[in-house]
């Protein structure tokens, strides 16, 4: 009996397949990505990490780590992933999904005092998926 990958998706990862096009739950966390990342020494999780903690559903976890802020979107992760994961656009899902309202509270509310301590790709996805 084979057992499909859809099965086992959660909301959240059905959350980030709807917005970066990418299946997480292919991930066998071989570490590809994370050993071919530029900037990996500037990140708190590993990129595999994050692809994991998606798979399991541990959202705080995600919105609380920087490496999804630090990630370059450079698609060295992509390109060096054998199950075809596009891991950037996961990145930037993420990212979205963070800045997102839940039960109506805004995550992200941006001032000129703030702003300068942000890193700029929070103040893009800001003011592309958060500002009316």
């Amino acid at each position: 009996m084979q057992v499909k990958i859809k099965e086992f998706q959660s909301s959240l990862t059905r959350k980030i397949d709807e917005i970066s096009g990418t299946n997480v739950m292919k991930c066998y966390q071989c570490g590809k990505c994370s050993a071919g990342c530029p900037v990996v020494d500037h990140m708190d999780l590993l990129p595999n990490q994050i692809i994991r903690m998606a798979q399991i559903g541990k959202i705080d976890e995600l919105s609380n780590s920087n490496t999804p802020w630090v990630c370059a979107a450079c698609l060295t992760c992509t390109v060096r992933c054998p199950r075809g994961i596009k891991i950037a656009e996961v990145m930037e899902a993420i990212r979205e999904i963070t800045l997102r309202p839940r039960n109506g509270v805004r995550h992200l509310e941006v001032n000129p005092q703030e702003a300068a301590h942000l890193p700029p790709i929070a103040l893009i996805s800001a003011y592309r998926k958060v500002a009316n």
